[in-house]
């Protein structure tokens, strides 16, 4: 088994900026994919960004230039960098992992408001 702690969220006003965290531990395994999920309010959950192993790097079109996912091998840790925040980054951010046979593993979730 896998553990995904999440850390980081909070409130922030328009134009600021958050850096979340995605702690891994339990199990060893072979990483696939890693990323970042948010669900808003009333909407469908969607994928943020991702970065594979070999650490190509993948963003939903409306974080485009405004979100970075990276990664610390050493510290089993992801990250998600995110500037120039709108109200509509308002959401739960969650932390996902894909494993080479194909078991995803979910974060608890981050709460993000953004909000002035």
């Amino acid at each position: 088994q896998v553990q995904l702690v999440e850390s980081g969220g909070g409130l922030v006003q328009p134009g600021g900026s958050l850096r979340l965290s995605c702690a891994a531990s339990g199990s060893r395994v072979s990483i696939d994919i890693t990323g970042w999920y948010r669900q808003a309010p009333g909407k469908q959950r969607e994928l943020v960004a991702s970065i594979t192993s070999g650490g190509n790097t993948n963003y939903a079109d409306s974080v485009k230039g405004r979100f970075t996912i990276s990664r610390d091998n050493a510290k089993n840790t992801v990250y998600l960098e995110m500037i120039s925040l709108k109200p509509e980054d308002t959401a739960v951010y969650y932390c996902w992992l894909r494993t080479l046979f194909v078991v995803n593993y979910w974060g608890q979730g981050t709460q993000v408001t953004v909000s002035s």
